[in-house]
């Protein structure tokens, strides 16, 4: 897919999901010259920090609504980005222009979550809108390649990384997760719909049940987009919460896919990573 940050337009129009990232994004754009106006996801987005940029609120399902303030805005280019949790169609309040293109939206919700955020983002483009990236509007808050923490992998994380690239290799088609815990071969836990955080407290109640028998410090959480992925739409993400999780798992260290991965708050990250002893590594994609 060709880029387009050389042609990104302002305003640009943020549809902010929950978490800190819809913020920093909007930050990354205003630093750039780019001006961004939140639309903010009921029950999602925090609406604390929000009132520091233009903004305003819809809801889940109010295509029609949505697009109108869109345009009224001037907003062309549009981006979706933090975390919204997958809602049934029942609990979806529907607006005429929803209604309007019900078929299409009736079967983006018919797959995983990245179908679902690919078939919105196609629903809009036919409106006339342009959805980008995260590379394109905001790289800053991308993972960087290499090692970015003190600690480094040793041979035997190295080849729970390779491992763990290969399963979530095999896995993307299914669109289940992006994310595998391997320790020293042995692929223990699969990112599932309880996210990343979920996936490694199962992993340190695992230990402390001792149904993993390996000492603490080894084995390695990794992170990559599913194959096949669309990647303006629900890259992975990492942040000292995710450097909380892995060090209370047991494990040496994360590893991620560079440009591909989310680092939110990088400082706070590479701070939590270097007390915990963990390393954090960027993977050539």
């Amino acid at each position: 897919m060709i880029s387009a940050a050389s042609d990104i337009s302002s305003p640009v129009g943020v549809i902010a999901g929950g978490g800190a990232m819809p913020f920093a994004v909007a930050d990354s754009l205003a630093a750039r010259g780019i001006a961004p106006v939140l639309f903010a996801l009921r029950g999602a987005c925090d609406p604390a920090p929000l009132e520091r940029f233009r903004h305003h609120w819809i809801s889940v399902g109010q295509l029609g609504r949505a697009t109108k303030l869109f345009r009224s805005e001037g907003c062309r280019d549009l981006i979706f980005i933090g975390t919204l949790l997958r809602p049934a169609l029942s609990e979806i309040r529907l607006d005429w222009g929803t209604l309007r293109v019900l078929g299409r939206v009736w079967a983006a919700f018919r797959g995983g979550d990245d179908h679902l955020l690919s078939g919105i983002g196609r629903i809009l483009e036919q409106d006339g809108f342009r959805m980008v990236g995260i590379r394109d509007v905001a790289p800053d808050v991308l993972m960087p390649e290499g090692q970015i923490a003190r600690a480094t992998p040793d041979a035997a994380a190295a080849a729970d990384i390779a491992k763990g690239r290969e399963v979530l290799g095999a896995l993307g088609p299914f669109d289940i997760g992006q994310a595998v815990v391997v320790i020293d071969g042995h692929v223990v836990a699969v990112e599932d719909i309880e996210g990343t955080d979920g996936l490694l407290a199962r992993v340190a109640r695992l230990r402390e049940a001792g149904r993993i028998r390996a000492r603490s410090g080894r084995g390695v959480l990794v992170k990559a987009p599913k194959s096949g992925q669309d990647l303006r739409f629900d890259l992975p993400t990492v942040g000292a919460k995710t450097i909380e999780g892995a060090a209370s798992a047991g494990l040496a260290g994360i590893a991620v896919i560079a440009g591909h991965t989310i680092a939110a708050d990088s400082q706070a990250m590479i701070e939590a990573a270097d007390r915990a002893g963990l390393f954090v590594q960027g993977l050539s994609a």
